[in-house]
C-alpha cells in the first residue's frame, strides 16, 4: 500500500501535471527519494522535504528534464498535506532547482550540477614512517585536557554577554594584560598591553608584519640562511622580498646584512632555527645598532624560547629596544598548534598598520578562545604546562643524544641544549647526503637534511664529511627515540 493508504502505486494512473513520457519514472523516483523525509517530526517535515528534494537534484538522482508528479498526487503518495509539497515546489522553483509553467507541470531544472560531497584532510599529518624525526611537532598527548576543560567551563559560566560580540582586533584586554605579565616575567620583554596583538599563530603575525613593512615602503627583508622556509613564503605573500643573509658563529653576519639593502631582518636569537646557536650579547647589540642606523626593524621569532635545558633561557631581544624589535610567539610548541593562538608585540611605528590589517583580515581572534587562555594563564596552568613540557623534552633530548652516541659513534650533536630539535653531523663514511637520505627513506626513517633549510647551496651533497640532519624529538617517547635511532643506524650502513 502507498503511504496514503490506497492500493495504487506511484505512476499507476494519469497524474495530471505529472503525466507524460517521463511522468511515471519521475513519480517513482520522486517518491523513493522523498519518502524518508516523511519520517521527520511534523514541525520539521516541510524543511526535510525541501532538503531531500534539493539533494536529489544536486546528486543527480533526479536528473535535469525529469517531470515531477503533481503536488496532489505526490502528497497522496507520501501521506502528507498537499500544502507541504506545493511549498516545496515553490521554494525550489524560486531557487532554480525546478522549473514550472502554468498547465505545463513541474520539471527538474538544468541549473544545478551533480556534485559528490567530499571533505579531504590536507593537514600535514605524519606519513606513517617507522621512525619519524622530522622536527617541528610537539607531543600533542601532553595537551592538558582536564585543566583546559575546567577553564572552558569556568569561562562559559562567567563570561559577560558583551564579550561575545566583535572583539578589539588586538584581542581581549583581559588576555593582553595576562600576556603582558607572562612575557615580561618569563621572556624579559617590555610588554605594554596596548601594543600586544593576539594572532592566530606566528604565521599570521609574520603576514601582518609583512603588510606593515610594505605600507612603510620597505620591499626587502633579510632572513637567516639557513632558516625557516615559512618566513620566505609569508613575507613574499605580503609583497616583501626575502633576502638570504648567511650566519656566522654569533648569528646573522653583519657584513652581508649591511650590504643586502634591507631595513628589516627576521631573527630567531634565543635558539636559531635550524642551527641551534644562540645569538651572543655582542651580536644582539650590533643587530640593534644596525636597525637604528637604517631606521629599520628586527623581527624576533621566539618560537621555542621557553625551552632551555642547561640554564635559564636568555631574555628576548625585544627587551633591549621595544621600538625597534617586533616580537612574536605562540602556544604551538607548548600547548598545540591546532589552537592557532599566538601574540605579536609590535613597535609603536608599526602598530596602527598592524592593528588595521588585523581588523580587515579577520575582525579579531575568537573571543571564547582568548578568554579561556587568559584564565589558563591567570591561574598558573600555563606555567605548569611549560614546566611539564620542559621536563619531558629535556628527557627526550638526553635520550636522543645518548642513542646517537651508542648506535652512531662519531656523530656530533651541535647547538645549545634547548628547543625541540638537534643538529646531528654524521661521520663522512655515511655520506654523501643524497644517498644517505635515500637509504633512510627506503627504511622508513623520516629526517630533514640541514640543506633543506638553506637558501643557497651548502655543498653537503657533494661533501660526504658534511652530512647534517635536523632531528626532531619532542613528539617521540624516549623508547621510540631509541628504537628510531637503531633503525636510523641500520639504514645508514646500507
Amino acid at each position: 500500500m502507498t503511504p496514503s493508504g490506497t492500493n495504487r502505486r506511484p505512476g499507476d494512473s494519469d497524474r495530471g501535471e505529472g503525466a507524460g513520457t517521463s511522468g511515471a519514472s519521475g513519480i517513482s523516483r520522486a517518491w523513493e527519494v522523498l519518502l524518508p523525509a516523511v519520517a521527520a517530526p511534523a514541525r520539521a517535515r516541510g524543511r526535510a522535504l525541501q532538503e531531500a528534494l534539493r539533494e536529489a537534484v544536486r546528486s543527480g538522482r533526479l536528473s535535469p528534464g525529469t517531470r515531477l508528479p503533481s503536488s496532489r498526487d505526490l502528497a497522496a503518495d507520501l501521506g502528507v498535506s498537499r500544502g507541504l509539497v506545493t511549498e516545496a515546489y515553490e521554494q525550489l522553483t524560486a531557487e532554480g532547482y525546478l522549473r514550472s509553467g502554468r498547465g505545463a507541470g513541474t520539471w527538474v531544472g538544468g541549473a544545478a550540477r551533480a556534485t559528490r560531497a567530499r571533505a579531504r584532510d590536507l593537514a600535514p599529518r605524519p606519513a606513517g614512517a617507522a621512525a619519524d624525526f622530522v622536527p617541528g611537532t610537539p607531543d600533542l598527548s601532553l595537551f592538558p585536557r582536564t585543566a583546559w576543560s575546567a577553564a572552558q567551563r569556568a569561562v562559559l559560566a562567567a563570561l559577560p554577554h558583551h564579550d561575545l560580540g566583535y572583539p578589539d582586533p588586538r584581542g581581549l584586554p583581559r588576555l593582553r594584560t595576562a600576556l603582558a605579565e607572562l612575557l615580561a616575567r618569563r621572556r624579559g620583554v617590555v610588554a605594554d598591553p596596548e601594543r600586544i596583538v593576539v594572532v592566530s599563530g606566528v604565521a599570521q603575525a609574520t603576514t601582518l608584519l609583512g603588510f606593515a613593512l610594505h605600507a612603510r615602503g620597505l620591499r626587502r627583508v633579510a632572513v637567516e640562511d639557513p632558516g625557516s622556509p615559512q618566513h620566505d613564503a609569508l613575507y613574499a605573500a605580503a609583497g616583501v622580498t626575502p633576502v638570504p643573509v648567511p650566519l656566522d658563529g654569533e648569528g646573522l653576519a653583519l657584513g652581508p646584512l649591511r650590504a643586502c639593502g634591507a631595513r628589516a631582518a627576521v631573527t630567531t636569537p634565543a635558539h636559531q632555527y635550524p642551527t641551534g646557536i644562540a645569538y651572543g650579547a655582542r651580536r644582539r647589540a650590533e643587530l640593534l645598532d644596525w636597525a637604528r642606523s637604517v631606521d629599520g626593524f628586527v623581527l624576533e621569532d621566539d618560537y621555542d624560547g621557553d625551552f632551555r635545558y642547561d640554564r635559564a633561557p636568555v631574555g628576548a631581544l625585544q627587551g633591549l629596544d621595544p621600538d625597534r624589535v617586533a616580537y612574536t610567539g605562540s602556544v604551538s610548541k607548548s600547548l598545540a598548534p591546532g589552537l592557532r593562538l599566538g601574540w605579536l608585540l609590535v613597535p609603536e611605528a608599526l602598530a596602527d598598520e598592524v592593528i588595521e590589517r588585523k581588523r580587515t583580515m579577520d575582525l579579531g581572534h575568537p573571543a571564547l578562545d582568548q578568554a579561556v587562555f587568559a584564565r589558563f594563564v591567570e591561574h598558573g596552568d600555563y606555567d605548569r604546562q611549560l614546566r611539564r613540557c620542559q621536563r619531558a623534552y629535556r628527557e627526550r633530548r638526553d635520550a636522543l643524544v645518548a642513542a646517537l652516541a651508542e648506535h652512531l659513534p662519531g656523530t656530533e650533536v651541535s647547538g645549545i641544549a634547548a628547543g625541540l630539535h638537534v643538529i646531528a653531523a654524521l661521520p663522512g663514511r655515511y655520506g654523501p647526503e643524497a644517498d644517505l637520505v635515500a637509504r633512510l627513506t627506503a627504511a622508513g626513517v623520516a629526517v630533514r637534511p640541514l640543506s633543506q633549510c638553506a637558501h643557497t647551496p651548502t655543498g653537503d651533497d657533494g661533501d660526504p664529511a658534511a652530512v647534517r640532519l635536523v632531528l626532531g624529538y619532542a613528539h617521540l617517547s624516549p623508547a621510540r627515540i631509541r628504537t628510531g635511532v637503531r633503525l636510523l643506524a641500520t639504514a645508514t650502513r646500507g
